[in-house]
């Protein structure tokens, strides 16, 4: 009887293991985003302008920024075309799920609530999020400064530092706009107490608007960014994080870097959109 028992058992187990080896998610049965661009003959990158540095429209329509460098880059690696479609923020992660996009590279934030939905790619910028008061407000040193009834903190919708934000403050109202420009272009017209948003993007913004805004000294968080694929595409996923292993810190990766982050003759060349 007890050899019986155990017998029962050994196939049970093996049934179980045949069917977890069946269940391979979304990655096992979809083609792949690679093959999809082999087939097209093209990469289509979901980009989000509007976030400086990282991506934005030049005065003549087309697009530039660090991520801009980074997708050309991505398309060369794979000997394709690349083309750009513009979406705001909120509406890239529903994009790439109806394969709209192939790829989504617009300041996104690694976080486990979007691999519910997405996968990304391991991180190619550290960066973090950050505050921007006018510069009349420049003798406030701390968030909890700003957290009182009656503020108003300009966020821009769907981001990590809207999220952060809604979690941080509890008195002061947090207000979604469509993007950090217009966030912060609220904010200059005296209808918003502060901004929080990533820091590389407030930097700029202060080049441009010297004197008239402020950065609290310090960071809210510590982020990564990554490029987002569509859920459970490991094969895409393992090629983008052996990409980005040769191109961060390579010397095209140097000079996009210093271009759009040490130097500025670019401000007047860019649209405010």
């Amino acid at each position: 009887m007890k050899k019986m028992f155990t017998a029962l058992l050994l196939i049970l187990v093996l049934v179980v293991a045949g069917c977890s080896s069946n269940d391979g998610g979304a990655g096992s049965t979809e083609k792949s985003t690679l093959k999809n661009i082999k087939d097209n003959k093209k990469l289509v990158i979901g980009i989000a302008p509007g976030y400086f540095p990282f991506e934005m429209k030049s005065i003549d329509g087309g697009f530039v920024g660090y991520d801009i460098d980074l997708a050309n880059a991505v398309g060369e690696a794979l000997n394709t075309e690349v083309e750009f479609k513009q979406f705001v923020f909120d509406g890239l992660g529903p994009a790439l799920q109806i394969g709209e996009v192939d790829m989504v590279i617009a300041g996104m934030t690694i976080r486990g609530d979007r691999a519910l939905s997405i996968s990304m790619s391991n991180p190619y910028y550290k960066t973090g999020q950050a505050i921007m008061v006018p510069a009349a407000n420049k003798g406030i040193k701390s968030w909890e400064e700003l957290d009182v009834k009656g503020n108003k903190i300009a966020v821009g919708i769907g981001t990590t530092g809207a999220l952060l934000a809604k979690s941080q403050f509890k008195n002061a109202e947090v207000v979604d706009f469509e993007d950090f420009p217009l966030a912060a272009t609220t904010m200059g017209s005296g209808q918003a107490d502060a901004v929080v948003y990533d820091e590389p993007a407030i930097a700029v913004w202060r080049l441009e608007h010297e004197g008239e805004v402020h950065q609290l000294e310090g960071l809210l968080s510590a982020e990564n960014l990554g490029i987002a694929v569509k859920k459970n595409d490991f094969e895409t996923i393992q090629w983008l994080n052996s990409f980005l292993h040769s191109y961060v810190d390579s010397p095209e990766e140097l000079e996009s870097r210093s271009r759009w982050f040490e130097e500025s003759d670019w401000l007047d060349k860019v649209s405010g959109e």
